[in-house]
Parts: structure tokens; sequence; C-alpha cells
């Protein structure tokens, strides 16, 4: 038979609330009082519930995970996959568990993540970019519970901003061609109205400015971050009269798909088009060629979320917006002159 705490209260005779701050080490319960309650648990070799530890002290030790938008994620980009397992780790080291919310019947008005949250008592919530943010996010941003935002700035009087310094990706890109003598430079950006994407994209476009390199428009195409519209992207960019020396996607699987459409046309990689990515995905080490990519740090990514989530639940940290400098990652699909 599974004993409650109603039970184990009975046995020491003192009420069920006594026994619940004795199990979660509340002050102001008198130390014979204690050793009573202890000796029934000792006895009877009752467990607390996880349940009823929960409810004593107000925390779950669960933090939420929700993709953000109408049109997110999930768990197709390998990316944010890396980025959730390395905070996984580091939130789990730091006792805590993990809820995913699911977002499928929100356009029909029946949930909100704030109901959900307070329904899981969850300490806090990690959220990832999506595009179309619904305004159940800001809702719940602009709520007691502890929010950390990534690739996504939340407003809210307990919340925090992480993400890599997108604006900084294409000026690395645009200044290692330069260097390398290359001017022709084809431009595959995410769409156009993510904020997200509309950074990186700024970044790209102003580097070519500042390093003088005329835009060709028939090399300027946006896609969504996946192969496909890379695949689409870069078929458009071979149809011009020209072709461009280096084509810069502004993700990994975009330039997955931009290097299938250049090999459907009989071109070689670096030797005819040089082509950089952008995440440094694992799939990029085992490409052929192997692709050159600005490496965003997921590890790092994942373990400030983690640490800046615990200090939002325990109170020692202050709203923050921080950025991560990228890496550019030399491999097979560029070649230095």
């Amino acid at each position: 038979m599974d004993l409650t705490i109603r039970d184990i209260a009975k046995m020491a005779g003192v009420s069920p609330a006594t026994v619940s701050k004795i199990i979660n080490n509340y002050d102001g319960i008198s130390e014979v009082t204690k050793q009573k309650v202890y000796k029934v648990i000792d006895d009877t070799k009752y467990k607390p519930t996880f349940s009823a530890k929960s409810l004593a002290t107000k925390k779950s030790n669960l933090i939420g995970i929700i993709y953000a938008g109408k049109i997110n994620v999930d768990f197709k980009h390998p990316f944010f996959n890396e980025v959730i397992n390395s905070f996984k780790k580091a939130v789990g080291a730091l006792g805590y568990d993990l809820l995913l919310f699911s977002n499928e019947k929100f356009h029909q008005g029946e949930s909100e993540y704030l109901e959900r949250c307070k329904h899981f008592h969850v300490d806090g919530c990690l959220i990832i970019a999506g595009d179309e943010i619904e305004e159940a996010i800001q809702n719940i941003a602009e709520s007691n519970i502890p929010c950390i935002g990534i690739d996504l700035k939340l407003q809210g009087p307990f919340t925090s901003s992480l993400m890599t310094d997108n604006k900084k990706i294409g000026h690395k890109v645009v200044e290692y061609l330069y260097l390398n003598q290359v001017r022709d430079i084809a431009y595959i950006g995410g769409k156009q109205d993510s904020y997200l994407a509309s950074i990186r994209n700024r970044g790209f476009l102003d580097a070519m400015d500042q390093f003088g390199i005329h835009q060709h428009d028939g090399w300027i195409r946006y896609g969504d971050f996946f192969e496909e519209s890379g695949y689409e992207a870069m078929q458009e960019i071979l149809k011009q009269k020209k072709l461009p020396e280096a084509v810069f996607a502004a993700s990994d699987m975009m330039a997955l798909g931009a290097m299938k459409a250049i090999r459907e046309h009989g071109l070689s990689i670096p030797e005819d088009i040089q082509l950089i990515g952008c995440d440094d995905i694992e799939a990029c080490r085992y490409s052929s060629p192997p692709l050159t990519t600005v490496r965003q740090d997921k590890q790092k990514l994942g373990k400030l979320a983690a640490y800046m989530m615990n200090d939002l639940i325990q109170g020692e940290r202050d709203r923050q917006e921080i950025q991560i400098d990228p890496e550019l990652v030399l491999r097979g699909s560029t070649m230095e002159r």
C-alpha cells in the first residue's frame, strides 16, 4: 500500500502541513516534532512523491520548452536540437526536468501557454524563436514566470534573451572572401519578414557596402532556412547570365540545398563556385566537399541559457540580452588564394 502525507501525519499525530514542511526543510518546526515525523518516515520507509514536494515548495523543478510561432522550427532543425540538448544536460545537472509544450491547437483558441505553465507549476520557460509569434508568448513573458528567449527578444520583468551576434555573421563571410580576392558574391538569405533573418540579411548587405562590393540583384535570393528553399534559390541564381564566384547561404541547410543545385548544373565546388553556410550543424562535416560555415556555438548557447534560467528562478539575475560572437570555420567548399 502506498502511503500519503496524510497517512504519515496521522501516525505521527501532526497535521499534513507539518509533515510537508519537515520534508521540505522549512524552519519553525520543533526538534521534537521533527524527530517524531522522521521516525515514522524511517519505520514506514515512506518516500515523498514528486507532487507532494512541489505542492509544499511551490516549485516543480520543471522547465517548459516552447517552440514559438505559427511557423516554428519544431524538431526539424538540427541547430536548435543541438542547443536544446546542451540546455538539457546543463539544467539536468542543476536538478531540473523538461516539459515540452505543443502549440498544435493554439490557432483554434483552445489553450494558452501561460495557463498550461501555471497548471504544471513550471519554474521557468525556454522559448525558441519561430515566425509569426503568437500573442500568447508575450503574455507569458509579461508574467512572473522566468523566461529565456533563444533568438527571440522578450519584454517582461523576469525575461532574458540569448543569441549569436547575427550582424557579425555576414561581415565575417564578406571579409574572408574579400581578403581572398572574391568580389562576385551571391546571397541566399532567410525570410525577409523574420526578425532574426532580417538582422542576418542586413549584416551581409551592410558588409558588402562597407567593402565596396557591387550587389547583383539576380544574386540576392531569400529562402526559409531549410534545404528546399536553398535549392530553389540557387536554381534562380544559376539562371543569371553571369555566375557568382561564391555563394553565402544564411543557414547550413540552405547551403546544402544550394550544393545540390550547383552539382546538378555540372559545376564544381569550390573550383567553379565557392560555398559558405551558417550554423555549423553536424552534416557540414560530412557533405562533399565539407562545408565552410559560420559557427554558432550551440554548446555555449545551451549552457548559458541553462545558467541564466537558474539565476532568474533563484532571483539572482536581472533581465539581460546576451550576444555570442560567431566563428568562421574553413573547410573544403572554399579555397584560399
